[in-house]
């Protein structure tokens, strides 16, 4: 049986902090303990936030904490061609359309919906679903150029594409998996129609998080996809994704999040202390591991 490959795989958008360095722990010695790979990739398909020194930053981070990872390390950036191949399959079935909505447009016409029709649905993370304005009645075979181009992002038809893809499920391992060699696992249903039509193209790029990182994990031999709970839902994508592209389905293992005083997850965007400022405050990597309950 050939070793299990796992992955930690953060955007350059900030410095990491406790929650990354759960998820980065908890993912390198579990391929560890297994006799397995562990890869670093670098997932920037957001050009207008992610910066090399915020890559420079992460690398720092995950050395001083005493993590190696295999090189070279896949910079998502650097392999737009392959989501653009992948998108073009899709494409190909009949299952995306053009769409030239805003997210203020896609706004007011919801709260319009929302008073004549009641309350609209939502995805699995509070968001209004998408309410089919752009959806053709026909599928169509949209040119991939003029998404990368900027003339509009590109959406997934959900009904055609779930019907296509039948029914689905994922292996999950849960936070049991780093715990113990032999973990208990569960066959989780999946239900991307809960996502409504996502956006599979984002203007001006070639891919979305959905597409690239289905795409890297199949490239890249994952048999195991280690993240937080907060993208537990999401797998329903991923499997839809991989079953419409021919990919092999890994394995999965959701685990517990760090939380603030507030209640919320640790983020980025929310300020909390990165893994710079602790090291620079005389925290040590046994600190960490402590700090986030290793």
């Amino acid at each position: 049986m050939s070793p299990p490959v796992l992955r930690f795989a953060p955007s350059p958008t900030g410095a990491l902090h406790l929650g990354h360095a759960l998820s980065a722990l908890l993912t390198h010695d579990a391929a560890r303990a297994r006799g397995g790979r562990f890869l670093l990739r670098i997932e920037d398909i957001d050009r207008t936030r992610c910066r090399p020194a915020f890559e420079q930053g992460i690398q720092d981070d995950l050395a001083w904490l005493g993590l190696a990872w295999e090189r070279p390390v896949r910079r998502q950036s650097d392999n737009f061609a392959d989501y653009r191949a992948a998108a073009r399959e899709l494409a190909n079935l009949g299952l995306l359309y053009p769409c030239t909505c805003t997210r203020a447009e896609i706004a007011g016409t919801v709260a319009a919906l929302e008073e004549t029709e009641g309350p609209w649905p939502r995805d699995p993370d509070g968001t209004p679903l998408y309410p089919g304005t752009c959806r053709p009645h026909e599928p169509v075979r949209p040119d991939i150029g003029l998404a990368e181009a900027g003339h509009h992002a590109l959406r997934l038809d959900m009904r055609r594409a779930a019907a296509l893809a039948g029914s689905l499920s994922w292996i999950e391992h849960g936070d049991a998996f780093y715990d113990r060699a032999s973990a208990p696992v569960e066959h989780i249903v999946a239900e991307p129609a809960r996502w409504g039509d996502v956006v599979i193209c984002r203007k001006e790029t070639p891919t979305s998080y959905h597409l690239s990182v289905t795409v890297d994990d199949a490239l890249q031999g994952i048999t195991h996809v280690t993240r937080g709970r907060d993208l537990y839902d999401a797998t329903a994508i991923h499997r839809l994704l991989q079953t419409l592209l021919g990919l092999p389905a890994p394995n999965y293992a959701h685990h517990r999040l760090l939380m603030n005083d507030d209640g919320h997850k640790l983020s980025k965007t929310r300020g909390d202390t990165g893994l710079a400022a602790l090291r620079d405050a005389g925290r040590t990597p046994a600190d960490i591991r402590r700090m986030v309950g290793l």
